[in-house]
């Protein structure tokens, strides 16, 4: 055929097109199942011209995952590109949601140019010879050195390590013209906001609700009409990028100018807890936010990690206690007012590899005598004095800290939040000598809690 299916179909008048789909045998049905051009909406599309970057910002269920999934497959047929690198957050996401989720490259392949995919060497390769290689944001190192001429890139604007874009970048050096598209939900970061401007990329904007007709109806009885309208809608299903909001306490400037790439050494390091009391799937998150003090500095504050979740007491406790094996922490601390004693119970049973990991733990239960924004209050000043340190991006929680208003009676509880602002009041207590961390470095912990190590290790997490 001189002409694809898509563009004999889209050629017909509407009520002819039913009756010649209809008409069409199973081979032919099927090859039109599988062409993107007959089912994409036309922003779904590649943009016309020169571009190194196409940047898609499009609220949830809008069809990012599939477009980036067909763009690459798109590619792999006509040959225009042999190698690709595909690069999701987490290597969880990377796997789950571009290689075998269900807008994914295994799904959108047709059966007649389906690729291999190995696991267990991070690849997926096609039977002309093109190959996509697997890679986690979360390990920026492992792309250093390899070379592709295509990438596709998903939720750039959650990455934690902003350099393994970079990375990425030197990469990109094969071919003629490399290309790379940007799959993402939007928000406010440095990193989006630079390649938005930058000359050589094409962006495009999208609705949840302009692709209604593949969507269940309940997303939209149920997550579209609770959040229409509000500014986490508006980001989340909108597609829209947010300025800080007016009534915040924390700015996003302040957070972005005492962002660091790696921490000093520690004199001292927290895992507080902010517990939700329910895991159903509308219940508020747990809260887990390790931070730490700086001992040559002891008046500047690191955040080390965000390693809040919706889960249930178990699951936190367990959580709570590897993050204190981890950073091999001081201690855990809970707050009294929300469950100080089941906190600690929970704590105290979780079991690790068999091993009573929690039995001794060190806990502290602190006491919320005042509003949850007047003790933000201090917290929010410490940043504005660029005395707070983000080790890394953690994007849940800094959109957490840009959206919590004060003035606002109705909004969801920020655990993140919460969690940090705890962590921090403890350090600033105990550096003053005020609070419960006073006799930390004389109390022993019980075997069950030291890690392999014997001497504390320097804090640092490189981007």
């Amino acid at each position: 055929m001189s002409q694809s299916l898509a563009e004999q179909a889209m050629a017909m008048p509407a009520d002819q097109r039913l009756a010649w789909v209809e008409s069409l045998d199973p081979q032919t049905a099927e090859a039109l199942a599988y062409d993107w051009d007959y089912w994409a909406r036309p922003e779904q599309l590649p943009p016309p011209g020169d571009w190194v970057s196409w940047l898609i910002q499009a609220g949830r269920g809008w069809g990012k995952t599939r477009v980036g999934a067909e763009w690459v497959r798109a590619e792999v047929e006509a040959g225009q590109r042999g190698r690709f690198a595909l690069v999701a957050r987490t290597a969880a996401d990377t796997r789950d949601v571009m290689v075998e989720g269900s807008s994914g490259l295994l799904s959108v392949c047709p059966p007649w140019n389906r690729p291999k995919y190995e696991p267990s060497k991070r690849r997926v390769t096609w039977a002309n010879g093109a190959l996509a290689t697997l890679y986690s944001a979360d390990e920026p190192d492992l792309l250093r050195g390899p070379q592709h001429d295509g990438a596709w890139v998903d939720e750039l604007a959650s990455w934690r390590f902003p350099d393994a874009w970079d990375q990425l970048q030197f990469g990109l050096r094969l071919g003629t013209q490399p290309q790379v598209v940007v799959t993402t939900t939007p928000r406010p970061t440095k990193l989006i906001r630079e390649l938005a401007a930058s000359p050589t990329t094409r962006t495009t904007r999208g609705r949840s609700v302009e692709n209604k007709a593949n969507l269940a109806a309940a997303f939209f009885t149920h997550i579209v009409n609770k959040y229409q309208g509000t500014r986490l809608g508006r980001q989340e299903l909108e597609g829209e990028i947010l300025d800080d909001n007016p009534n915040a306490l924390w700015k996003r400037a302040d957070i972005e100018k005492g962002r660091l790439r790696k921490a000093p050494q520690l004199l001292r390091i927290v895992i507080p807890i902010d517990p939700a009391v329910t895991s159903t799937e509308d219940s508020d998150e747990t809260g887990i936010v390790p931070v730490g003090v700086d001992e040559q500095s002891p008046e500047h504050y690191y955040v080390l990690e965000d390693r809040s979740l919706l889960a249930s007491p178990d699951e936190w406790a367990t959580a709570a206690v590897q993050a204190y094996l981890f950073w091999e922490a001081d201690r855990i601390i809970g707050e009294a007012n929300n469950g100080g004693d089941m906190i600690e119970s929970t704590v105290r049973h979780v079991v690790i590899d068999g091993r009573p990991a929690g039995r001794n733990v060190p806990f502290e239960k602190v006491t919320a005598s005042r509003g949850k924004a007047i003790r933000a209050e201090p917290v929010a000043a410490l940043y504005e004095q660029g005395r707070v340190h983000h080790v890394g991006f953690f994007p849940e929680l800094e959109d957490q800290l840009c959206e919590f208003d004060p003035l606002d009676p109705n909004q969801k509880s920020p655990d993140r939040m919460d969690s940090l602002v705890w962590g921090i009041t403890a350090l600033m207590g105990a550096r003053a000598g005020e609070g419960f961390l006073e006799h930390l470095r004389t109390k022993e912990r019980s075997e069950e809690c030291q890690t392999v190590q014997t001497t504390k290790p320097v804090y640092s997490v490189q981007l």
